[in-house]
């Protein structure tokens, strides 16, 4: 989903499954250290790339994400709401349900499907407008992920759709921002599915080491929200 990583997706499959295997017991340690409070709930928002799209069964971006907090001490349940092939519109349809989940924080990553449908960037913010307002109203903390669209529809686009997320994130100071998800992956053949678009596991592994800075200032902000 970069600017030389894009190509027509085949399709979409299956969802990985929540923290299984090794991933549950190392974060059921992350949970002995943080003590009775009991874990962090952190809403996962997104699309193919959040749902682990080609990977195997609790090796996708939600159970490492949760593993990886785990060994670095915080006790944090990573809630799995990505769905391969959803478009900014769909999430913020199925917001109030994944909301179900009381969650404390949030890591929104949709827009990558809006860009490889070559959607009105307008529309675009709109709903990611709607989805941040939402969150904002129950007082979740929330990452923004960005995204970039595919070369092939053009510079003006790519400019347009880049800064549907860096306008937002510029208006609403209190969010953190990640300003790429796919950053240090995309276009990279040795880190990326044969699709081109979606991380392999090696791809993930550098995903999750580059974004986790960011998601653990999000978790800061559960217990010390911003002035």
């Amino acid at each position: 989903m970069a600017p030389s990583g894009f190509r027509a997706a085949a399709g979409y499959g299956r969802r990985a499954a929540l923290g299984t295997g090794l991933a549950s017991a190392i974060a059921g340690i992350g949970v002995f250290r943080a003590g009775a409070a009991g874990p962090i709930r952190l809403l996962a928002l997104g699309d193919s790339l959040t749902a682990g799209y080609g990977l195997p069964p609790g090796q996708g971006f939600v159970p490492r994400l949760q593993a990886e907090l785990a060994a670095r001490g915080r006790a944090v349940q990573v809630i799995d709401a990505g769905v391969s092939g959803d478009t900014t519109a769909g999430g913020l349809a199925r917001l109030d349900w994944s909301l179900a989940e009381t969650p404390q924080a949030a890591i929104v990553g949709l827009g990558g499907n809006d860009g490889l449908r070559g959607l009105p960037p307008a529309q675009s913010r709109a709903n990611l407008t709607s989805i941040l307002d939402k969150l904002k109203a129950r007082g979740i903390p929330v990452l923004l992920a960005g995204m970039l669209a595919p070369p092939n529809l053009g510079a003006e686009y790519g400019r347009e759709f880049a800064a549907v997320f860096t306008d937002l994130a510029r208006q609403r100071p209190e969010l953190v921002f990640y300003p790429f998800f796919l950053e240090g992956v995309a276009g990279d053949p040795a880190l990326n599915q044969p699709d081109g678009i979606h991380p392999n596991e090696r791809g993930l592994a550098e995903i999750l080491r580059r974004m986790l800075p960011a998601v653990e200032t999000l978790l800061e902000r559960v217990a010390n929200p911003p002035a």
